[in-house]
Order: structure tokens, then sequence, then C-alpha cells
């Protein structure tokens, strides 16, 4: 991704947060830590079903992948803006800032795939238990993650190519700690009309369609789970969801919020506000998925034992 003939631009400075001195060491230390806690939450959990043989079903698949992108997902600006914190001047190159854009689109659209083959999977679960292990099977989990790859690989793309388009000309302070899409469209020099408008499509497509498919699967498992005549199957039916509930509502609220409505919100807020789901959001998934899950406390228990024991 070279830069475009248009562009005059070589460089971009990030802003970052704050432009406080007395800020960038306290804001570094948090967000370190914040850094290391999700890539510990995640990649134990990636561990965690790796090594336990009862967590290998397709529940447990789809949430290795999901912390795998999250993993992947914090490492594309935390890094950099660590670094920013401890830098008089923070640039980026041209290169690198479209490069770092279509990462964070490729791992922010399909992790939002990957929940919505979840709430599939938890359909199939419980509205049709007996058939499960036919329509989950290993092929059908690898076709819906090839599918959500393949679906974050192409809107990843066309979000970039719409950048690379664009024109900037002397005008490169970016007005946040990452090369995000709203604060590059604020620096061109070229009408950006058509870039919006492409962003609210492809945006309100890779939230909307999979927010109906989750909508209409959870309708479909409330009617089941109220059909359920005894008390404990429909709290343990509940448990196997409410994880799941949660980090959907946290993901595609927080980023319906961002794109969809951003007249709502200045640059500043909206940079602010753009913390909750790239570090916040990241480190309350494994969490949630831990604290949530029995089976996932269970196999942490008999892993710890196991290494104690050695």
């Amino acid at each position: 991704m070279a830069p475009g003939n248009d562009s005059f631009v070589t460089e971009f400075i990030l802003l970052g947060l704050t432009d406080q001195p007395d800020l960038q060491l306290p804001l570094f230390l948090l967000f370190l830590v914040m850094y290391l806690v999700t890539l510990m939450g995640n990649l134990g959990l990636i561990i965690l079903i790796g090594v336990n043989s009862h967590l290998h079903t397709p529940m447990y698949f789809f949430l290795f992948n999901l912390s795998f992108i999250d993993l992947c997902y914090s490492s594309v600006f935390t890094p950099k803006m660590l670094i920013n914190f401890t830098s008089e001047k923070n640039i980026i190159s041209y290169l690198g800032c479209m490069t770092q854009l279509y990462f964070f689109c490729f791992f922010c659209i399909s992790e939002i795939y990957v929940l919505t083959s979840m709430a599939y999977d938890r359909y199939v679960a419980i509205c049709n238990p007996l058939l499960y292990n036919v329509v989950m099977s290993p092929k059908v989990c690898s076709s819906l993650m090839l599918g959500s790859y393949l679906g974050a690989f192409i809107a990843a793309w066309i979000h970039t190519g719409c950048m690379l388009k664009l024109t900037f000309c002397d005008a490169n302070a970016v007005n946040h700690y990452m090369c995000d899409i709203l604060p590059l469209l604020e620096l061109s020099c070229t009408n950006t009309h058509i870039s919006e408008l492409v962003v609210l499509i492809i945006v309100g497509f890779d939230v909307g369609v999979p927010s109906l498919i989750i909508i209409v699967s959870y309708v479909f498992i409330l009617f089941s789970i109220l059909h359920i005549s005894s008390t404990e199957g429909r709290s343990k039916a509940f448990s196997t969801c409410s994880s799941h509930i949660i980090v959907v509502s946290v993901s595609f609220g927080s980023e319906a919020f961002m794109y969809l409505h951003p007249s709502v919100l200045s640059m500043n807020q909206n940079k602010v506000s753009t913390v909750f789901y790239t570090i916040v959001v990241p480190i309350l998934k494994p969490l949630i998925h831990s604290f949530r899950n029995k089976e996932v406390k269970v196999a942490l228990k008999k892993t710890l034992s196991r290494k104690i024991s050695f």
C-alpha cells in the first residue's frame, strides 16, 4: 500500500490522547498495565482451550478465535500508542498509517462475524440439541470462520482503498492516538462525501446484518428456554448464553455508536470514547468468558492443579 499519486503527505503526526506532559507517564503506565492484562487474559484463554480436550467443541473453537482476534486487535495500535507516550514527536509513515488502519478494520470486523457465528452456535445447541453435532460439524465451523475472515478482509480493503484515494495536502496532524477512519477523513483536502457514505454503508452492513442474525437467534433461544419445564434446565440454558450476550452488547453497541453517529461527538470526545472499545473491551471479554463460564473455571482449576503437581 504505497501513497496515492494525489497524496502530498508522506507521514502523519499522531497527537495522542493528551498534550499535557504531566499526564504522559501516568497514562503510559496505565495503558501498559491494561495491555499486559489483555495479552495475558486472551493468551490464557487460547492456551486453556488448546490444552484441555473437553473444550474442543464448536463453542470454544469460536471462543479460541475470538481471543486470538482480540490479541491481534490490541497489538495493532497499543504498542505504537505506548511508544508515543515516551516520544516528543509521534510520527507514523503514510504506509504505516494505512497498514494500521487496514488491520484495525480487519480484526474489528472479523470479531463481529465471529460473535455472530457464536450466536448461531448457541441457537443450534439450545433449539436443536439432537442435531447439534451434525449441524455444527468441524467442516461447518471452519467454513464459518473462513467466511468471517474473508468478509473482514474484503470490508477492510474497501475502507482502506477509499482512504488511499483521498488527497492529503499540508495537514498531517491526526487528532487521535491511532490511524482511525474518522480523524483521517477530517484531514483530507478533497471531498470526502463518497468515503463517508461508504463508511456508513459498510459499517451499517457489518453491524446491522450480524445484529439482526443475533437478535433472531436469541428470540428463538428465548422461546426454547421458556418451554423448558425444569428451573435447573432453564438456568443452565441461560448461563451458556449470558456471557455471549454481554460481550455482543458491549462490542456492537460501542462500534455502532462511534461510526453510525459520528456527528454526536466532537473529535476529542470521539478520541477518548474510542479508548473504551479499543482498550477496555478486549480486557473485559476474557474476564466475562472466564468468570461467567463454569467449564472454563473448571478447566483452569484442573490445568493449574496439573502444573502445581509437577
